[in-house]
C-alpha cells in the first residue's frame, strides 16, 4: 500500500493492502479501496463509495457516495480471469452508479475517457469504451462490449443493447431503447429508438461551421432517400463527399459491426 502523504484519509475507510492513493486525494468515511486500485492526484471518494478490482482512476474524478466501481462483470461466462477498468482524468460518477471490468472474450479492459458524468444509477457493462465528455443521465444502462464515441448524450432510463455503438456527438433521448448502431451526430428517441435527425444543437454548440452542418444535413437526406439500400447509399456518399464530418459518417456506417444500423426515418 502507496499512500501520498498528501493524501487525507478518513480513520473509517478501509485502504486494502496494494492500493496506490495518489497526491490530494481525499478518502472520505466508510469508503473500501481495494488493493489492486489506483487512484491519480486529486481523486475524490465521497463517503461510502466503493471502489475495487484491478481499476486505475485518473487525475481530478470525483466518486460519490454508494457508487461501485471495478466490480466483476455481470456475465455468467466470466470465470474470475484477471480484468481491468481504467477511467480517465475529471470524470464525476454520481451516487449509486457501477462500473464492472472487462472479460477475457471481450478484451479485458473496460474504458471510460476524460471529462465524462456519470449520473445517479448509471452503469457501464464489462468491456464497453466509453469516449471524452459522455454524459449517461440517471439510470442509463450501457450494456457489456459497447462503443460509445466521445461527446455522446444519453438520456435518461435509457438503455444499450449490447455489442452497440453509437457514434461520436449523437444524442439519444429519454426512455429509449436502443438496439442497434447509431451514426455520428445522430438524434434518436422515441421507445424503441428511432433515427429521427441530427443532432443539430450539439453540432452548433460545438462550434461546427454551417458549411459542415449543411454538408452534414444533404448527407443525411441522402441517406434516407437515396436509390438503393441503406448501404449503397453510404459508399457512394463516401467516394463523393469531401466534408471530413460526413466521412466520420460513411467510414461508421461501413466499418465491421455486430448489430444493423438504425437508418433514417
Amino acid at each position: 500500500m502507496a499512500i501520498h502523504a498528501s493524501a487525507q484519509v478518513h480513520p473509517s475507510a478501509v485502504i486494502e493492502a496494494g492500493a496506490q492513493i495518489g497526491a490530494g486525494c481525499q478518502i472520505g468515511p466508510f469508503c473500501v479501496v481495494g488493493p489492486e486500485v489506483t487512484l491519480g492526484a486529486d481523486v475524490v471518494l465521497k463517503p461510502h463509495a466503493v471502489v475495487t478490482g484491478w481499476t486505475d482512476i485518473g487525475d481530478g474524478c470525483v466518486i460519490f457516495p454508494f457508487a461501485v466501481v471495478g466490480e466483476v462483470p455481470q456475465d455468467l461466462k466470466f470465470k474470475g480471469e484477471r480484468t481491468r477498468l481504467v477511467v480517465g482524468k475529471r470524470n464525476r460518477i454520481r451516487e449509486g452508479a457501477t462500473l464492472n471490468t472487462g472479460t477475457e472474450g471481450g478484451g479485458g479492459v473496460t474504458r471510460v475517457g476524460d471529462d465524462c458524468l456519470l449520473m445517479t444509477g448509471a452503469h457501464v457493462g464489462h468491456d464497453a469504451q466509453i469516449g471524452d465528455r459522455v454524459i449517461l443521465a440517471n439510470q442509463v444502462a450501457v450494456a457489456g462490449h459497447c462503443v460509445i464515441g466521445d461527446d455522446v448524450i444519453i438520456g435518461g432510463l435509457s438503455g444499450i443493447h449490447q455489442f452497440v455503438r453509437i457514434g461520436r456527438g449523437a444524442i439519444i433521448g429519454a426512455v429509449t431503447m436502443v438496439a442497434y448502431d447509431v451514426m455520428p451526430h445522430g438524434l434518436v428517441q422515441a421507445p424503441r429508438g428511432d433515427l429521427e435527425g441530427l443532432n443539430l444543437i450539439g453540432l452548433k454548440r460545438r462550434g461546427v461551421e454551417r458549411s459542415e452542418i449543411t454538408a452534414l444535413r444533404a448527407a443525411y437526406q441522402m441517406l434516407a432517400q437515396g436509390d438503393g439500400t441503406f448501404m449503397d447509399r453510404a459508399r457512394r456518399l463516401a467516394e463523393e463527399t469531401e466534408s471530413p464530418r460526413v466521412r466520420e459518417i460513411t467510414d461508421f456506417i461501413l466499418a465491421e459491426s455486430g448489430r444493423s444500423f438504425l437508418t433514417p426515418k
